[in-house]
This record gives structure tokens, C-alpha cells and sequence, in this order.
């Protein structure tokens, strides 16, 4: 038996963020309450038309040119028509001929290497209501309809789960990056179709391919591929993978399963064709410009970038580029000049802990980035501990005051040498059954005379120059 590969394709679904509908005036916000952001054109009231939303536009030409797509010279829409309880027009405004962005390509990380994938094309859509379904009858909620939404295809250039949800993950990160939407799936805010065949490893000839409609989570992506790699594997291995028609599939998470749902035999004819109530209009050169100023550095950019640069661990740079606001923070840092590394260790331990804790954002807390500046000169310069610098770090966030305001002659560290040493022998001399010892080889009686220090002057010492001078007096 020949080794089998799978082949995956993705049709990635994402509502984007703008104040009102693509082409309504509703208002586009998640709300619990059915049916309370509508307008009359979301339920396809007679005489009304759409009007294009200019900043769903823009923001899905901006997730085009982060996509090395193609832009179009020209904007149009299209309809796609079909029925279903949940589209009330009988028709979705979409793009067929026109998307606003083709023949894309970028590279996505897996397992700490970079692996390419090819969009065939990003295309604005308006997203359908949708229906509720209880024992015996079903709702439809219109607060749906109209939303803003960004569908992305892949070619069939995925081979596993794994890379399938790491460029989910990818597309997700980038979403937020360019700040077009919240990309929040448990909102419902990103759903997926996937596309999965096998084929012998040797073959140019793709194998049937099955379509698993609508996954709402990327565990869910994960379960579905690795479910239908298995089922079509098995079947092939059997000798019936005529049996694996080409249809479209459910996913069952109860179940674990994928689950027929219809047959599909050819494409479905649509009958697309051109939106006759918008008008066409010119992509200028200037405004793709414009809107490609506007693109910040993306985040795996910025993650080789201080790994490569700064020297920070792959570990830390994934923690530090997986929000952008917490990367924001870190390259603010940088502009201030604080070490890298310090600035990286204090934000992924202490910062994100304590937003972490009290959920907050981090540009809600006190310590902006120039007060961490301040509390890690204050550490390196040997006026507060490292204890010290803990302490305050809470006080500071808590309090909403100054770092220096929490230094004083009270609670400085004590780096006077002369008035270590004059300590430490005295120490030494109240303890001459212990100092034998630790001479005779009892070595672990070094952190006593450390602590009997730290006792004495009550946590204050510079550690490292007490060590330094104990390390002396004790030869």
C-alpha cells in the first residue's frame, strides 16, 4: 500500500469590525437579544438599497495587501443567489469576479519552521442571519445579517491538522494586528469550511474531496481533519474508497464525527451576476498607498525580529507578539532603550500575570512603560533589591504612584561596602562554631550567614556584594 498524504483547503470566514453593517446603517455589535440590531434592508424590506460601507472595504484591502494579494483596478459586487430560511433577499451580496484580493502568499509557522501557503482569493461578503432550532420549531435572528464579512479560500496546499490550525491561529493574529475584527470565536466571529482529500504520496492527481461545513473552533478544525483523514484512509485501505463520494459533511462534537449531510455531485450554479444596485468604482493607486501606510509590522515579523535581533528565546517573543497591544508595550520599551531581555522578563512574568489576574488590558495598568523604566534603573543601580523591585511593582499598580516615591533612606538597599564588611565580621564573630563548620566543609552554611545578614538589616544588603564579601572573609 502506497503511503497516503492528505490534501486540505480552507474557506475561512471572518466578521469584521465597523460601526454599522456592510451595507446597512444597523449597528454591527454583538448582542444577545435577537433581532435588535436591524435595519429594514437586513430583512429585504421592499424599495430598500445597499449602501457600501467604506471602512469594511478598506479594511478588507488592508487584509489583502498583508496577504501579498493582487487588488483589483476596479470594485463590484455580485449576487449569489440561492434560498434558505436565513437570507431574505433570496441572494447574498458577495464577490465573484471582482474579490479584493487574488493569488495571495505568505508563511505561516510550524513547529518553529516557516511553511508557505498560497491564497487563491479574500473576497466581502454580507454574512447570512441565522436560525435557531428548538424541539419543535426555529427562530430566525436577523442581528446577523449584514454583518461584515471577510472570506478567505486557500488553494489545497495543507497536509495536516496541525498546519491547518496554525494557519487559522496565523490569520487570526493578523486579523487582530491590522485591527479589522475581534476575531473572537466563541462569538462566533470566525467559522470554517474545510476541504479534505487523500492521495498516494506519488500522485499528481488529487483524491475525492469532501467539504465539512461551518466548524466553529479550531479544536473542532483539528478533530474534523483528523476524523476524515482517518475515515477516507481506511476506506482506501480497504479497497472501497469509491465509497468516498464527493459531498458536504457536518461536524458532530458530541459524536466526534463527521456526518453526511448532502451529496455534491458538481458545483452548485449560483447564478452569479453583477450587483445592479452598486455601482462600480475605482481602487486609486493613492488610497491603496494610503492604506498600506496604515499596516503595521505583523506579528510573526516582530517575533524573528527579536529573536534575531534582540536575542530573546522563541519562547518569550511568541508571548510577547501574541497581542498586539502587549507587543506595543515591549517595542516601547525598546524605544526608551531598556535591555530587551529585562523588559521582556518583567512584562511575561509579573505584567501578564497580574492583567492576567485582575483581566485587564495592559494599557489599562498604571505602569507605562517609562515607569518600568524607572523601577529597572532603580534595580540596576542597586537602590532597591530585586525583592524590592517586586514589592513595588504592585505598590505602583495599586497605589498609582511614582517609583520614586516608594525609594527612600529608609528602604534602600545598603551598598556600602565598608559598612557590609564592618557587619559581616561581626557576624562572623557571634558565630565561630558555624564558621569551623563551613571551613571543615559544611559549605551549606554559607546561605546561614547570608540570611543572618539579610536578618540584620532587614532585607536591605545588596546580595551579590554580600556574597562577594562573605565569599572573602570566609577563605
Amino acid at each position: 500500500m502506497k503511503k497516503q498524504i492528505a490534501v486540505i483547503g480552507l474557506e475561512m470566514h471572518c466578521e469584521l469590525k465597523s460601526n454599522s453593517k456592510v451595507f446597512s446603517k444597523a449597528c454591527n455589535s454583538y448582542n444577545e437579544t435577537p433581532n435588535s440590531n436591524i435595519a429594514p434592508l437586513d430583512m429585504a424590506f421592499p424599495g430598500t438599497l445597499p449602501v457600501v460601507n467604506k471602512k469594511c472595504v478598506a479594511d478588507a484591502l488592508k487584509v489583502s495587501m498583508a496577504l501579498n494579494c493582487t487588488q483589483p483596478e476596479y470594485m463590484y459586487f455580485d449576487r449569489k443567489n440561492y434560498y434558505y430560511p436565513d437570507l431574505p433577499k433570496g441572494y447574498q451580496i458577495t464577490q465573484m469576479d471582482s474579490p479584493v484580493g487574488v493569488n495571495g502568499h505568505i508563511e505561516i509557522e510550524v513547529d518553529e519552521e516557516l511553511i508557505p501557503v498560497d491564497i487563491h482569493d479574500v473576497h466581502l461578503e454580507e454574512d447570512a442571519a441565522s436560525l435557531d432550532h428548538y424541539f419543535d420549531t426555529s427562530t430566525i435572528d436577523y442581528n446577523r445579517s449584514g454583518v461584515p464579512l471577510l472570506e478567505l479560500v486557500t488553494e489545497p496546499c495543507l497536509h495536516s491538522a496541525k498546519e491547518a490550525v496554525a494557519f487559522l491561529e496565523h490569520m487570526r493574529d493578523i486579523y487582530k494586528y491590522l485591527d479589522v475584527s475581534e476575531a473572537d470565536t466563541k462569538k462566533g466571529q470566525i467559522r470554517c469550511d474545510v476541504n479534505v482529500s487523500i492521495m498516494d504520496e506519488d500522485s499528481q492527481v488529487f483524491g475525492t474531496r469532501v467539504e465539512i461545513k461551518n466548524v466553529n473552533s479550531f479544536g473542532g478544525v483539528a478533530d474534523a481533519i483528523n476524523y476524515e483523514i482517518k475515515r477516507q484512509t481506511s476506506l482506501k485501505e480497504e479497497g472501497r474508497y469509491n465509497e468516498v463520494e464527493q459531498e458536504t459533511r457536518r461536524w458532530d462534537e458530541e459524536k466526534g464525527q463527521t456526518i453526511h449531510m448532502r451529496s455534491k455531485v458538481d458545483a452548485i450554479d449560483y447564478k452569479y451576476f453583477v450587483e445592479p444596485n452598486i455601482p462600480k468604482y475605482k481602487i486609486t493607486k493613492e488610497w491603496l498607498e494610503e492604506l498600506k501606510q496604515e499596516i503595521p509590522q505583523l506579528h510573526l515579523e516582530r517575533k524573528y525580529n527579536y529573536i534575531n535581533n534582540y536575542g530573546l528565546s522563541n519562547y518569550d517573543a511568541s508571548i510577547l507578539v501574541k497581542e498586539k497591544s502587549i507587543s506595543d508595550y515591549f517595542e516601547e520599551c525598546l524605544k526608551l532603550n531598556i535591555d530587551a531581555k529585562s523588559a521582556s522578563n518583567w512584562i511575561t512574568t509579573q505584567i501578564l500575570g497580574y492583567i492576567n489576574k485582575y483581566e485587564l488590558t495592559i494599557n489599562e495598568i498604571f505602569l507605562t512603560p517609562k515607569r518600568l523604566k524607572d523601577l529597572i534603573e532603580a534595580l540596576n543601580k542597586g537602590d532597591i533589591s530585586s525583592k524590592q523591585a517586586k514589592d513595588i511593582f504592585y505598590k505602583i499598580l495599586d497605589e498609582k504612584k511614582e517609583v520614586a516615591s516608594f525609594i527612600t533612606k529608609d528602604n534602600a538597599q545598603i551598598n556600602d561596602e565598608t559598612v557590609l564588611t564592618d557587619l559581616i565580621a561581626q557576624i562572623l564573630t557571634n558565630n565561630p562554631n558555624q564558621v569551623d563548620q563551613y571551613k571543615a566543609g559544611k559549605t551549606n552554611l554559607f546561605d546561614f550567614f547570608v540570611g543572618q545578614v539579610m536578618k540584620e538589616t532587614k532585607g536591605k544588603a545588596n546580595p551579590n556584594l554580600t556574597k562577594e564579601i562573605l565569599t572573602n572573609k570566609l577563605k
